[in-house]
């Protein structure tokens, strides 16, 4: 969830999210087939929907699926069934889903001899599975780099309301969605690359000390 819902109200989600999980614990379904099955239906309906053109259909389909996020986390905690391969399949997935999307964006802009909003999409993709990598390569050498004013869900989110003004008819909805989608996304690469030199540098800094 986007930075402001983990603030506000967490509690109150969190009980609702907890119960059903419980209610998925109780019929046999496990946090990993949750993950996948969600990416699985994101995918699809990225390929048979977004890109077709389809994208009011699109949109609430994927929007839907992309709330398994709360509710795979959420059975793994209950259940007691957290472990370091769930977290790897999780973020794999994710990184799988959002290259359905915005490959299919892309796909669809590029049907519509729409270039440049082509071209965006695919920028965007790039810089925000980059997001990703740097956060992941800082933590494996030991540095915690969760910075940034595009993670995951503010890129969906603001994905999301995009491809709505493109449905409601906002001209050029997608060609603008999609490059301010790059540039955040290529700034929080930035800072989070910069976060990461500052930590380096402190930790050698009292290693040397």
């Amino acid at each position: 969830m986007a930075k402001f819902l983990r603030t506000s109200g967490r509690a109150g989600v969190r009980r609702y999210v907890d119960a059903a999980a419980r209610l998925l614990i109780r019929v046999g379904v496990s946090a990993n087939a949750v993950t996948v099955t969600g990416t699985a239906i994101v995918v699809a309906a990225s390929l048979a929907l977004l890109s077709q053109g389809h994208l009011l259909a699109g949109l609430i389909v994927v929007t839907l699926s992309v709330f398994t996020d709360m509710f795979d986390g959420a059975i793994a905690r209950v259940n007691g069934t957290t472990s370091r391969f769930g977290a790897l399949l999780d973020s794999t997935c994710d990184r799988l889903a959002d290259g359905a999307i915005f490959a299919s964006l892309a796909y669809f802009l590029l049907a519509q001899d729409r270039y440049l909003g082509s071209a965006l999409a695919l920028t965007a993709l790039v810089f925000g599975q980059l997001v990703s990598y740097v956060k992941a390569r800082a933590e494996s050498l030991g540095i915690e780099c969760n910075v940034g004013i595009a993670e995951r869900p503010e890129r969906l989110i603001l994905a999301a309301v995009t491809v709505l003004a493109e449905v409601l008819g906002v001209p050029f909805a997608l060609e603008a969605g999609m490059g301010l989608l790059a540039v955040l996304s290529s700034v929080t690469v930035l800072q989070r690359l910069l976060h990461s030199r500052a930590a380096f540098a402190a930790s050698e800094e009292r290693v040397d000390a």
